[in-house]
Formats: structure tokens, C-alpha cells, sequence
């Protein structure tokens, strides 16, 4: 990688403007008549400082929401006017703004592991996350206990590594009927949860033309018909349980990948698919389905399904530093209102990586080796919310001024945002990717020779 190879401020700006664009915003607030009789709300500040401030977690969201929106010079009103503004309308217009960066982010150019790409157009993975809320809404949104909760349904893109699409439920609802499978998914691969496993999601796979892969379902009985890879020790009759051949060792897990045929359910609803076995680092083994074809081996069908972490790092991103957990409002409206905002700024972080990473990427079907740090979301959000007044006020200037800003706050976000455990643990997408990781010198040595550097 050479120093050519980063963001620059020109496309921070043209970045961050696609997102938060004043045009569309200003549209967005009239159609959702947000700003009918206030006229003390600055509507384009209050709406960039409800996506800016995510990644602040000062207080409280709706505290940092006040404290960005206020030091960018907004006309003060009382605390009780504030909040009032955390209704529907406002709601409406973050959930239009939202449907407008994941039509950003889908426009981008994909950037799929060449050996995943020769399986699909794009892979997708499908997972939720649950936010507890305040027990005032716990009618609307019943949590598994005594307690209220939402579900975000996320579906991410592996290929841009940002949302392409999420909606919410009360947590309580089984995931499983979330996902709904069509014509639209042609072409594509997915990743999902065992929550959203189920025998017509495998049947639907094979209607729409998806690749996937996923967890074997403890509760699931596949019967064996063949055995492509694996240590068979005795005759078996082609629909023997699959735990009736481990249990009696017909099946020996003795270290050995296990690629097998196998079926599901019973008549109209029986499915046939792939059965792939690994075994794990404490001896135990794990199976995987997928509808891959066998010239992929089961410890490359492992890796693929490994490319979900894609979507617990997403999470964490959602969570930890763009505050979904500090939602504490008490109404639907400014709950789902937070949830957008957070929502998108994770997707301006991810986005930024995204397009470092296209300047940064290896020659298709070739390996390079990796000698400086890619970003990380996570830390690219906590270095936007760190100059997150920056951001703000950089919105507001033009000409040279603007332009050096930009290009201020882009080496900024590069410098904070290098993931600082490239080399220690890197990526299975980076590995994919055609990324060779040097390990470097060990950090007992390079100590040692910082020391000898500064020694008398």
C-alpha cells in the first residue's frame, strides 16, 4: 500500500453530503411537516447533530443530540420543548434520511472475495440484535421477560460491508418469520443465524436460485445418504440418523473433515443439502449445511460461514459505540427515531472503510502482502465521535476553508481509525480478500530494540 492510498477530504465531504445532504433533508422535514410551527428549530442542525452525535455517548442520546445541536450556535429553547421534538414527524424524517444511505451504500462498488464471488453476485448476512427499553413502552415492544425490548433486524453486505437493509420487532417475536425470501435474492449467498433457520427457509434457497450456509440446528435429525469425505467404519443403509452413526462410531469424528449428502423432514416438506463437518480445537466438531457445491472443500464452506462475525463486529459497532444500548427515551416515535440515527452513523463509519479499502484492495486473484493497517469501523466511529463538533461545523463552511477542513478531519479518521489488531488477529474477509499478513517482528524484540535506542 503506498501513502496515495487514502481517503482524501474531497471524498470525506462528498461522503458525508450523499448522507446528510441539506437539499434532501430540508425535503424530507417538509414532507414530514417536522417543522411546521417551530421556529426556533434549526431542522438541518438538529438532524445532522441526531446522526453526529451517536458515537459521542456523553450522557444519554438524547443529552448528546442537545449538546452537539447547542454548540453549533442553535437558538436555545426550554428542556421541555427539546424533547417534544422526538415525535413522529421527526421519526419519518430519520427513517427517510436512513432509506437514503442504504441506497448510497448499495450503489457503491462491491468489493466480494474473489472465491465467494464465484458463487454469488454478493453475500449477505442476516442477524438480529435486541435493545432493552424503558418499562414504558413494554407494551409495545415485549421483551422474552418482564422487561421491554426491540429487535433490529439487520441484513448487511459483505460486499460493501455496510446495511442493506434492517426493520424492527418487539423482541418477543421469533425471528424465523423476519426473513422472507424472493425473486429479488437471486444470485445472492447467505450467511444467517440459527434463529432464522428453518426447512422452508433451505426449500426457498433452492427456489430463488440462493447459495447459504449455516449452523446445523441441534434440534434438526439429518439423514445420511452419503458420505463424500469422512472415516465410515461399518456398512450403513443409506436415511441412517446421523446421530445414530455417531453414537455408534459407523461415523468416526477422529480429526477428519466430514462432507456428506444428507436429508431433512418428511414428505412434501423434506429438503436435500450438504452436511459439512469440522473439527474444532477442543475435539468437538462443527457441522455446517449449505447447498455449495462439493468442489469446495468443508474447511472453505467453515470459512465462508466464519465471514458472519461480519455481523456481531456490525453489532458491537451499534452497541458500544454508537450507543443503541443508551436509548432511553419513552416513546416509540423517539425510540425509532434514536435507533435510525445511530443506525446511519454506523453506516458512515462502515462506509468510510469501505472506500478505503477499495483504494486499498489487492489485484483481483492475486495475494499481497499487507504491510500497513486497514480501518476498522469501530475505531473509525470513535474518532468520528470524538470530532464530532468538527464534523458538524465543517459542514457549514465552503471554498478553501471547507476544503482543508475535509482534508483535516479525512488524515484524522485514517490516523485514529487503523484497526489495531491487523496483525495479531486478522480478518477471514482480509484472508480472503488475497491479504498475506507479515506477522512482523515479535514485541519482545521490538521493546528491546525501542530500549537499546534510548539507552545511555
Amino acid at each position: 500500500m503506498t501513502t496515495a492510498s487514502v481517503l482524501t477530504g474531497d471524498e470525506l465531504r462528498e461522503l458525508m453530503e450523499q448522507v446528510l445532504p441539506e437539499e434532501a433533508i430540508v425535503g424530507m422535514v417538509e414532507a414530514a411537516q417536522f417543522q411546521q410551527r417551530e421556529r426556533k428549530l434549526d431542522a438541518i442542525c438538529f438532524v445532522r447533530a441526531m446522526v453526529i452525535a451517536a458515537a459521542t455517548g456523553y450522557g444519554g442520546r438524547q443529552r448528546d443530540v442537545a449538546r452537539l445541536y447547542y454548540e453549533q450556535g442553535a437558538p436555545r429553547v426550554a428542556r421541555g420543548g427539546f424533547y417534544a421534538w422526538f415525535g413522529p414527524q421527526l421519526e419519518a424524517t430519520m427513517a427517510g434520511l436512513s432509506q437514503r444511505a442504504i441506497e448510497y451504500a448499495r450503489a457503491q462498488p462491491l468489493d466480494v472475495p474473489p472465491l465467494m464471488l464465484k458463487h454469488a453476485r454478493d453475500w449477505h448476512i442476516v442477524d438480529a440484535t435486541t435493545i432493552k427499553l424503558p418499562d414504558e413502552l413494554m407494551a409495545e415492544y415485549p421483551g422474552a421477560g418482564r422487561y421491554a425490548a426491540l429487535k433490529v433486524h439487520k441484513r448487511l453486505s459483505v460486499g460493501t460491508g455496510t446495511l442493506y437493509q434492517y426493520h424492527f420487532s418487539p423482541a418477543r417475536e421469533h425471528d424465523a418469520p423476519h426473513l422472507v425470501l424472493d425473486e429479488s435474492w437471486r444470485g445472492l449467498g447467505l450467511l444467517i443465524d440459527l434463529g432464522y433457520a428453518s426447512l422452508n427457509f433451505i426449500s426457498d434457497c433452492k427456489t430463488y436460485g440462493i447459495r447459504f450456509v449455516m449452523r446445523l440446528k441441534e434440534s434438526w435429525k439429518p439423514k445420511v445418504e452419503y458420505v463424500a469425505r469422512g472415516h465410515v467404519q461399518n456398512t450403513f443403509f443409506p436415511g441412517t440418523d446421523l446421530d445414530a452413526m455417531l453414537r455408534q462410531e459407523t461415523l468416526a469424528l477422529d480429526g477428519r473433515a466430514i462432507d456428506a449428502d444428507v436429508t431433512l423432514g418428511r414428505g412434501k416438506n423434506k429438503v436435500v443439502c450438504r452436511l459439512c463437518g469440522i473439527p474444532a480445537p477442543d475435539g468437538t466438531y462443527r457441522f455446517y449445511l449449505t447447498n455449495l457445491p462439493p468442489r469446495l472443500g468443508p474447511h472453505q464452506v467453515s470459512d465462508f460461514y466464519r465471514v458472519r462475525w461480519e455481523i456481531e463486529s456490525d453489532n458491537k459497532l451499534d452497541k458500544s459505540c454508537n450507543h443503541l444500548k443508551e436509548i432511553k427515551a419513552q416513546t416509540g416515535p423517539a425510540v425509532r427515531a434514536l435507533i435510525h440515527a445511530s443506525l446511519i452513523s454506523s453506516m458512515l463509519a462502515c462506509l468510510v472503510v469501505h472506500r478505503h479499502r477499495l483504494k486499498d484492495a489487492p489485484a483481483p486473484h492475486r495475494t499481497a502482502e499487507r504491510t500497513a493497517p486497514p480501518l476498522h469501523p469501530q475505531s473509525v466511529a470513535r474518532a468520528m465521535g470524538s470530532a464530532a463538533r468538527s464534523i458538524a461545523k465543517a459542514f457549514e463552511l465552503s471554498g478553501e476553508s471547507a476544503q482543508k477542513e475535509w482534508q483535516h478531519l479525512a488524515a484524522y479518521l485514517e490516523h485514529l481509525g487503523k484497526d489495531p489488531n491487523w496483525r495479531r488477529s486478522p480478518s477471514i474477509l482480509d484472508q480472503l480478500r488475497g491479504w498475506r499478513i507479515n506477522p512482523g517482528r515479535p514485541r519482545s524484540v521490538r521493546l528491546s530494540s525501542a530500549s537499546g535506542r534510548f539507552a545511555n
